[in-house]
Protein backbone atom coordinates (compact mmCIF):
# COMPACT_ATOMS: atom_id res chain seq x y z
CA UNK A 1 0.00 0.00 0.00
CA UNK A 2 1.14 3.65 -0.51
CA UNK A 3 3.68 4.74 2.21
CA UNK A 4 1.79 8.09 2.90
CA UNK A 5 -1.77 6.41 3.21
CA UNK A 6 -3.72 6.17 6.33
CA UNK A 7 -5.89 2.87 6.19
CA UNK A 8 -8.36 3.48 9.29
CA UNK A 9 -8.98 7.47 9.08
CA UNK A 10 -12.55 8.47 10.76
CA UNK A 11 -14.20 9.60 7.68
CA UNK A 12 -17.81 11.46 7.63
CA UNK A 13 -20.90 12.55 5.73
CA UNK A 14 -23.88 13.93 6.47
CA UNK A 15 -25.36 10.03 6.16
CA UNK A 16 -22.33 8.16 7.60
CA UNK A 17 -19.51 7.76 9.64
CA UNK A 18 -16.73 5.23 8.83
CA UNK A 19 -14.88 4.27 11.79
CA UNK A 20 -11.91 1.98 12.69
CA UNK A 21 -13.09 -1.33 13.45
CA UNK A 22 -12.57 -2.42 17.05
CA UNK A 23 -13.17 -5.96 19.17
CA UNK A 24 -16.22 -4.20 21.00
CA UNK A 25 -18.04 -4.13 16.89
CA UNK A 26 -18.33 -7.73 16.99
CA UNK A 27 -22.03 -8.37 18.15
CA UNK A 28 -23.12 -5.18 16.52
CA UNK A 29 -22.14 -6.31 13.36
CA UNK A 30 -22.51 -9.96 13.04
CA UNK A 31 -26.41 -8.51 14.06
CA UNK A 32 -26.37 -7.11 10.78
CA UNK A 33 -24.14 -9.84 8.78
CA UNK A 34 -27.26 -12.60 10.47
CA UNK A 35 -28.96 -12.51 7.94
CA UNK A 36 -28.78 -15.43 4.93
CA UNK A 37 -30.38 -12.79 2.16
CA UNK A 38 -27.26 -10.70 2.71
CA UNK A 39 -24.93 -13.68 1.57
CA UNK A 40 -27.10 -14.71 -1.08
CA UNK A 41 -25.41 -14.66 -4.25
CA UNK A 42 -22.28 -14.01 -2.25
CA UNK A 43 -19.47 -16.16 -2.77
CA UNK A 44 -19.48 -16.78 1.36
CA UNK A 45 -23.32 -18.24 1.11
CA UNK A 46 -23.06 -18.78 4.94
CA UNK A 47 -21.03 -16.33 6.42
CA UNK A 48 -24.51 -15.35 8.35
CA UNK A 49 -23.42 -18.52 10.60
CA UNK A 50 -21.39 -17.31 13.66
CA UNK A 51 -18.65 -19.99 12.99
CA UNK A 52 -18.18 -18.56 9.80
CA UNK A 53 -18.66 -14.94 10.75
CA UNK A 54 -16.34 -15.12 13.63
CA UNK A 55 -13.10 -15.83 11.94
CA UNK A 56 -14.38 -13.62 9.22
CA UNK A 57 -14.54 -10.57 12.13
CA UNK A 58 -11.06 -11.21 13.39
CA UNK A 59 -9.33 -11.51 10.12
CA UNK A 60 -11.07 -7.81 9.46
CA UNK A 61 -9.98 -6.63 12.89
CA UNK A 62 -6.15 -8.00 12.35
CA UNK A 63 -6.04 -6.99 9.11
CA UNK A 64 -5.91 -2.67 10.97
CA UNK A 65 -7.48 -1.54 7.60
CA UNK A 66 -11.46 -2.58 8.11
CA UNK A 67 -13.62 0.82 8.59
CA UNK A 68 -17.34 0.07 10.73
CA UNK A 69 -19.86 1.63 8.70
CA UNK A 70 -22.11 3.76 11.15
CA UNK A 71 -25.30 6.28 10.53
CA UNK A 72 -23.86 9.65 11.81
CA UNK A 73 -26.64 10.76 13.54
CA UNK A 74 -26.98 7.31 15.41
CA UNK A 75 -23.89 5.71 15.48
CA UNK A 76 -25.91 2.20 14.66
CA UNK A 77 -23.22 -0.09 12.67
CA UNK A 78 -25.14 -0.77 9.33
CA UNK A 79 -21.83 -2.73 7.27
CA UNK A 80 -18.11 -2.38 6.83
CA UNK A 81 -15.94 -2.27 4.61
CA UNK A 82 -11.82 -1.84 4.21
CA UNK A 83 -8.26 -1.18 2.45
CA UNK A 84 -6.26 -3.44 1.33
CA UNK A 85 -3.11 -4.13 -0.95
CA UNK A 86 -3.53 -6.54 -3.62
CA UNK A 87 -0.92 -8.65 -4.02
CA UNK A 88 -0.85 -7.81 -8.23
CA UNK A 89 -0.64 -4.12 -6.90
CA UNK A 90 1.20 -3.72 -4.26
CA UNK A 91 1.31 0.18 -4.35
CA UNK A 92 -2.11 1.04 -5.24
CA UNK A 93 -4.86 1.30 -2.43
CA UNK A 94 -7.80 -1.75 -2.87
CA UNK A 95 -10.90 -1.38 -1.35
CA UNK A 96 -13.15 -4.24 -0.51
CA UNK A 97 -14.39 -6.62 1.93
CA UNK A 98 -17.75 -4.56 1.84
CA UNK A 99 -21.08 -5.28 3.04
CA UNK A 100 -24.23 -3.56 4.43
CA UNK A 101 -27.52 -4.50 5.80
CA UNK A 102 -30.44 -5.21 3.57
CA UNK A 103 -31.93 -2.54 4.73
CA UNK A 104 -29.47 0.00 3.12
CA UNK A 105 -29.73 -1.66 -0.18
CA UNK A 106 -30.79 0.24 -3.27
CA UNK A 107 -30.48 3.45 -2.26
CA UNK A 108 -27.36 6.08 -1.72
CA UNK A 109 -25.69 4.42 1.50
CA UNK A 110 -22.86 1.93 -0.65
CA UNK A 111 -22.40 4.72 -2.88
CA UNK A 112 -21.65 7.30 0.11
CA UNK A 113 -19.71 5.02 1.63
CA UNK A 114 -17.61 4.43 -1.38
CA UNK A 115 -17.10 8.23 -1.73
CA UNK A 116 -16.15 8.62 1.60
CA UNK A 117 -13.48 6.02 1.34
CA UNK A 118 -12.53 6.95 -2.49
CA UNK A 119 -11.96 10.70 -1.76
CA UNK A 120 -9.47 9.17 0.74
CA UNK A 121 -7.68 7.03 -1.36
CA UNK A 122 -7.40 9.44 -4.26
CA UNK A 123 -5.64 12.12 -2.23
CA UNK A 124 -2.79 9.43 -2.40
CA UNK A 125 -2.92 6.86 -5.18
CA UNK A 126 -3.77 7.50 -8.97
CA UNK A 127 -5.68 4.15 -9.08
CA UNK A 128 -8.04 2.16 -6.80
CA UNK A 129 -8.22 -1.53 -7.34
CA UNK A 130 -11.47 -3.75 -6.41
CA UNK A 131 -11.47 -7.22 -6.64
CA UNK A 132 -15.04 -9.32 -7.10
CA UNK A 133 -15.72 -12.89 -7.41
CA UNK A 134 -17.58 -13.41 -10.80
CA UNK A 135 -20.63 -15.23 -9.33
CA UNK A 136 -21.22 -11.87 -7.14
CA UNK A 137 -23.29 -10.09 -9.88
CA UNK A 138 -24.75 -7.32 -7.44
CA UNK A 139 -21.00 -6.01 -6.49
CA UNK A 140 -20.34 -6.35 -9.98
CA UNK A 141 -23.32 -3.92 -10.78
CA UNK A 142 -21.89 -1.17 -7.82
CA UNK A 143 -18.41 -0.95 -8.84
CA UNK A 144 -19.73 -0.24 -12.26
CA UNK A 145 -21.75 2.43 -10.80
CA UNK A 146 -18.72 3.93 -9.55
CA UNK A 147 -17.08 3.77 -12.99
CA UNK A 148 -14.95 0.99 -12.19
CA UNK A 149 -13.71 -1.35 -15.44
CA UNK A 150 -13.10 -4.91 -15.02
CA UNK A 151 -9.43 -4.79 -16.37
CA UNK A 152 -8.47 -8.46 -16.38
CA UNK A 153 -9.38 -12.13 -14.53
CA UNK A 154 -6.64 -13.73 -12.25
CA UNK A 155 -5.98 -15.69 -9.90
CA UNK A 156 -4.25 -14.38 -6.45
CA UNK A 157 -4.54 -14.55 -3.03
CA UNK A 158 -6.97 -12.46 -0.89
CA UNK A 159 -8.03 -12.75 2.40
CA UNK A 160 -5.87 -16.00 2.79
CA UNK A 161 -7.38 -17.51 0.43
CA UNK A 162 -6.29 -18.25 -3.32
CA UNK A 163 -9.06 -17.55 -5.83
CA UNK A 164 -10.31 -16.34 -9.19
CA UNK A 165 -11.06 -12.60 -9.13
CA UNK A 166 -12.23 -9.96 -11.27
CA UNK A 167 -10.03 -7.08 -11.35
CA UNK A 168 -11.54 -3.85 -11.18
CA UNK A 169 -9.89 -0.55 -11.74
CA UNK A 170 -11.12 3.40 -10.99
CA UNK A 171 -9.22 6.10 -11.79
CA UNK A 172 -9.04 9.22 -10.62
CA UNK A 173 -9.79 11.26 -13.56
CA UNK A 174 -13.05 8.66 -13.88
CA UNK A 175 -14.01 8.53 -10.74
CA UNK A 176 -13.63 12.59 -10.48
CA UNK A 177 -16.26 12.70 -13.48
CA UNK A 178 -18.86 10.29 -11.74
CA UNK A 179 -18.52 12.01 -8.41
CA UNK A 180 -19.43 15.19 -10.35
CA UNK A 181 -22.40 13.26 -12.12
CA UNK A 182 -23.73 12.40 -8.96
CA UNK A 183 -23.50 15.38 -6.79
CA UNK A 184 -25.19 17.13 -9.93
CA UNK A 185 -28.19 14.63 -10.40
CA UNK A 186 -31.24 16.21 -8.91
CA UNK A 187 -33.17 14.85 -5.29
Amino acid sequence: MHADFDPQPILRDPLLCLRPLNAADLEPLYAVANDPLLWAGHPATNRHERRVFTPYFDMLLASRTTLAATLADTGQIIGCSRYYTAPDHEKAVSIGYTFLGRNWWGGDTNFAMKRLMLDHAFACVETVWLHIDPANIRSQCATEKLGAVCAYSANIRLGGKDGFWQCWRLDRAVWAQTNARYRARPT
